[in-house]
C-alpha cells in the first residue's frame, strides 16, 4: 500500500512539474525558429568545450551547473534578471559570450527572462523531446551551455520568445 501511494505521489508531482515547465511553452513550439542556428559551428575545438564536468562544477554555482550542464530548469519567478530594466547585455554565465541585448528583452509573464531576438551567431538550437510535446531548445554556441527554449508566441518583429533561465545568464550594464 505504501509503495502504491508513493508511486501515485511521484506521478502527481511529476505531472505538476511538467505543467509548471509548460508555462514556458506554446502550441507552435515544434517549429524551428528561422535562422536560429548558424550554418557552421565556428566554436568547434575551443577551450570551453574541453572543460571536464569537475572543472564546470568549480566554475559555476550548483544552480547554474544544473541548468547549463544538465539542462535543468530553474523555478519560475526566482531570477532577479527577470526584472532587470537597465540597458546592457546578457551573457552566458558559463563562458561570458554575449547572447542578448536589453533592447530585445520583454516581459512575457512566464517568470523567466524573455527576449524576442538573440545576438547573431550566439546560440544554436536542437530538438527537445523530454516532455510530452516537442520543443526547440537553445544553448550557447560557444560552450554549449543550456539556456532555455524558444517559442513562436513572442512580440513583433520576430514573433519569437527566447525563454531563458536567469541563472544561465549574467548581466553587464551599458
Amino acid at each position: 500500500m505504501t509503495h502504491s501511494l508513493l508511486s501515485r505521489r511521484a506521478l502527481l508531482l511529476s505531472g505538476s512539474a511538467a505543467l509548471a515547465v509548460a508555462a514556458c511553452s506554446s502550441a507552435g513550439a515544434d517549429k524551428k525558429p528561422p535562422e536560429a542556428a548558424a550554418d557552421r559551428d565556428k566554436y568547434v575545438g575551443n577551450e570551453w568545450r574541453d572543460l571536464t564536468e569537475d572543472q564546470w562544477r568549480e566554475r559555476l554555482s550548483p544552480a547554474a551547473f544544473a541548468v547549463l550542464r544538465k539542462a535543468d530548469t530553474e523555478r519560475a519567478f526566482t531570477s532577479p534578471l527577470e526584472h532587470e530594466k537597465r540597458e546592457g547585455t546578457y551573457h552566458c554565465a558559463g563562458c561570458d559570450l554575449p547572447l542578448f541585448s536589453s533592447e530585445k528583452k520583454f516581459d512575457s509573464g512566464t517568470g523567466w527572462p524573455s527576449f524576442f531576438d538573440v545576438m547573431p551567431g550566439a546560440v544554436a538550437t536542437s530538438v527537445d523531446r523530454k516532455l510530452i510535446y516537442t520543443r526547440t531548445e537553445y544553448h550557447c554556441a560557444r560552450c554549449l551551455g543550456h539556456q532555455g527554449h524558444v517559442f513562436e508566441d513572442g512580440p513583433a518583429p520576430t514573433g519569437l520568445r527566447w525563454c531563458n533561465n536567469g541563472v544561465a545568464l549574467s548581466f553587464k550594464p551599458a
